[in-house]
């Protein structure tokens, strides 16, 4: 939909300093750019990264979204110095805003986000990274990134919604180990516990990670949609309230779905027994 373009006739696309972004084939690749800091996340990341999500949620190129870092980290986490101590001693409300955003691109903007999403940690993914890695829906890690939860060391707790995040991936004796002792884990381990869903080499990094995107842009995007929104409404529900819920959504979905997309599947399945559910999906071209 966004057709934003400067005289020559080239895209313009939003970031480009603190945030760098580039789609290719329907995948928008998406970095924190401050490598000599290990992509710590400052006010320059927070503002320009709600600028981003903006732009992607409205720009049809985009169909997949690439959560990354430049250089060899993911993010070291919130910077201590940009991110607390100068807004700390600054304008209250200069502060207030500042993590007003912060909460919105990291974790209500993200987990609601309208388009898959997917974390590439590429190194280092530390602290406030967390909340950035968990909101996305899906996670690919290098094998060999390195993880840690080492607010403790710091003498502070994992504040922001990193608790929260990691309560809500990883089992409780799993969480707390690495809470309470700040240890660092490798990619491989953050796949053993939930925490990513594949670890890989890191040469096969970003073609595991473009596969995996190429999957998702094959399903009906309308009802991919609905699938998410429906996870993360029901599963703070009573059974109850969840199975009225997604009674009214699938209805919802069934209405709005501008494909089609159960009458098409129904038809191939039981009419034309053209596909079976379990081995891929119904043909969206018909």
């Amino acid at each position: 939909m966004s057709n934003d373009a400067n005289a020559s006739g080239e895209k313009i696309m939003p970031g480009g300093k603190n945030v760098l972004v580039r789609i290719e084939a329907g995948i928008a690749w998406v970095s924190m750019n401050r490598p000599e800091k290990r992509n710590a996340i400052n006010p320059g990341i927070v503002f320009e990264m709600n600028e981003v999500l903006d732009h992607l949620e409205m720009d049809d190129d985009c169909r997949v979204v690439v959560i990354t870092g430049s250089g060899d980290a993911f993010s070291a986490g919130q910077d201590l110095k940009e991110y607390f101590r100068e807004p700390d001693a600054g304008h209250p409300v200069l502060r207030e805003r500042l993590h007003k955003a912060n909460s919105q691109w990291q974790w209500r903007r993200m987990m609601h986000f309208p388009k898959p999403t997917i974390a590439m940690v590429n190194g280092w993914c530390f602290g406030g990274a967390f909340q950035v890695l968990l909101a996305c829906d899906l996670a690919i890690a290098d094998e060999d990134a390195t993880f840690g939860l080492s607010e403790i060391n710091w003498g502070i707790i994992p504040a922001g919604i990193v608790t929260k995040s990691i309560a809500m991936a990883v089992l409780q004796r799993q969480a707390l180990y690495y809470i309470m002792t700040g240890e660092t884990f490798d990619g491989r381990r953050a796949e053993e516990i939930g925490v990513v869903n594949f670890a890989v080499p890191k040469d096969q990094l970003v073609p595991r990670v473009t596969k995996l995107a190429e999957t998702l842009m094959k399903k009906n995007p309308h009802v991919l949609r609905a699938c998410k929104q429906g996870y993360h409404y029901v599963r703070d529900l009573p059974w109850d309230a969840a199975a009225e819920y997604l009674a009214a959504k699938s209805d919802q979905t069934k209405l709005r779905d501008p494909e089609q997309g159960d009458v098409k599947g129904m038809k191939q399945f039981l009419d034309e027994k053209s596909y079976r559910p379990g081995l891929g999906a119904y043909d969206r071209s018909k």
